[in-house]
């Protein structure tokens, strides 16, 4: 009986014995047990101890002989999270804040495995931050899966949507895969990556491991469960920066007060006529639904999109934001809104770069150095930066528009958290008073590190 590898999947070959593993089904189109590949380090486990003697061709992957090339002495978190790892069989996720370290946990997860190593980051500038921390830390060669390269190494580096569209080809070839920023895997597309990998060991790193859409509990099938998790205000002050977080309210102007009424009560009374309660499971879905299916609907998604951005783009946040950045000439601040519109207004008005998903690679990585640098003390930006970029510099960000989930508002958080000597961060929330933003502002404030 053989175990063999096939486009994503394991086959169980001339197999006899009464059950097989659980995983597998059988496919008659090739009279052979099938079973996706994540469930490789399981369903070898269950033959070796039911004593079936079977010839195993599935993995493809090598032993390493990985060593850092300058080793840094591991923060006690650090060296907690790779023993609670362990602890797990060497599968699981690890929780940690921004700025603390979690690629450093990654590099000894390689070190203590010692396997062909495929680390999956969401975006291209991480794929390249990752490739070259590899070639800095161990002498092997690095690949790359994605960004127009199609370099495959022991240790290679691979996006989300490279490492879905290559797993059923390559899901063999690594022995341990890692996955940054964990919390984009569950989504229904990129879950395949993990699903078409045999890698037996595992390990997930995110500052926030929780999805909208529930879809974070399958974490626990995909890579495994929480094996360590510690939070920002557990590390702040010894190896995150202190910080204090202020929310500033403001008064709509009488005119965007009349539209923003009137577009809200157009929207609420369609919902009403329709019996829909936005805060339900499905509200969102049914609306969106109705909303496509009459004019009045039609009307209604328009004067819900209409009260939302006069709430989060009111003309008084221009004036707080004037206000904030006299009160820190020195520092380095960074601008969050949730509109690419409003990055440019505030650009062209206080004369600050801005980056957008827009902006070409190489004018991004020059204003972010220059901006690290202090040649620029402030900058501007919409989503883009919410992951996946070093910022060390900054120790000051004004948040004046967002949506309302925790990961966001903690990643623009961590965005200002890197320790440096004599540090201390500051987040300003703008709101607009009496709006829908005050419920957005609560919902995303629940998280440990506001308490």
């Amino acid at each position: 009986m053989r175990l063999t590898f096939e486009e994503g999947t394991l086959l169980l070959r001339d197999y006899v014995g009464p059950d097989a593993p659980s995983a597998f089904v059988w496919d008659a189109r090739v009279d052979h047990w099938r079973a996706q590949a994540h469930f490789y380090r399981e369903s070898v486990e269950h033959l070796k101890r039911h004593e079936v003697a079977f010839k195993n061709t599935a993995p493809s992957y090598n032993t390493l002989s990985l060593q850092q090339q300058t080793a840094p002495e591991p923060h006690p978190h650090q060296a907690e999270s790779i023993a609670a790892w362990q602890q797990h069989n060497c599968r699981g996720v690890v929780v940690l804040p921004t700025g603390t370290g979690k690629s450093q946990v990654a590099l000894m997860a390689m070190a203590e495995v010692q396997r062909s190593t495929l680390v999956v980051a969401p975006t291209i500038d991480l794929m390249n931050q990752w490739y070259d921390l590899l070639t800095r830390s161990f002498a092997v060669e690095v690949g790359l899966l994605g960004g127009g390269y199609h370099e495959l190494a022991d240790l290679t580096v691979a996006t989300y949507d490279s490492a879905y569209m290559q797993m059923d080809r390559y899901g063999n070839r690594f022995g341990l895969i890692v996955f940054d920023e964990v919390h984009h895997l569950p989504g229904e597309m990129y879950s395949h990556a993990a699903e078409m990998c045999l890698a037996p060991y595992r390990l997930g790193l995110t500052a926030t491991p929780e999805r909208a859409d529930g879809r974070h509990v399958l974490l626990d099938t995909l890579v495994g469960p929480i094996a360590y998790e510690r939070g920002i205000r557990a590390l702040s002050g010894e190896y995150l920066a202190d910080y204090r977080v202020e929310r500033r309210q403001v008064d709509m102007v009488a005119e965007e007060r009349v539209q923003y009424e009137a577009a809200r009560d157009e929207y609420q009374a369609f919902l009403a006529d329709k019996n829909i309660r936005l805060g339900t499971k499905d509200g969102w879905r049914h609306f969106v639904m109705l909303s496509a299916k009459s004019t009045s609907g039609r009307r209604a998604m328009h004067a819900y999109r209409r009260h939302r951005q006069l709430a989060l783009g009111a003309t008084a946040k221009l004036r707080v934001l004037e206000d904030i950045l006299k009160a820190h000439p020195r520092d380095r601040v960074l601008i969050f809104t949730n509109d690419n519109e409003t990055v440019h207004q505030i650009s062209r008005t206080f004369l600050v770069p801005a980056i957008t998903h827009r902006t070409r690679t190489r004018e991004r990585k020059a204003i972010l150095e220059a901006f690290n640098k202090g040649e620029y003390l402030a900058l501007v930006a919409s989503k883009v930066l919410n992951e996946g970029v070093n910022i060390p510099e900054a120790n000051v960000a004004v948040v004046l528009s967002g949506s309302g989930t925790i990961r966001e508002h903690v990643q623009r958080l961590g965005r200002i958290l890197r320790r440096r000597q004599g540090k201390e961060a500051v987040l300003y929330e703008v709101v607009s008073k009496n709006t829908v933003e005050d419920r957005i502002s609560d919902r995303r404030r629940r998280h440990e590190a506001y308490e």
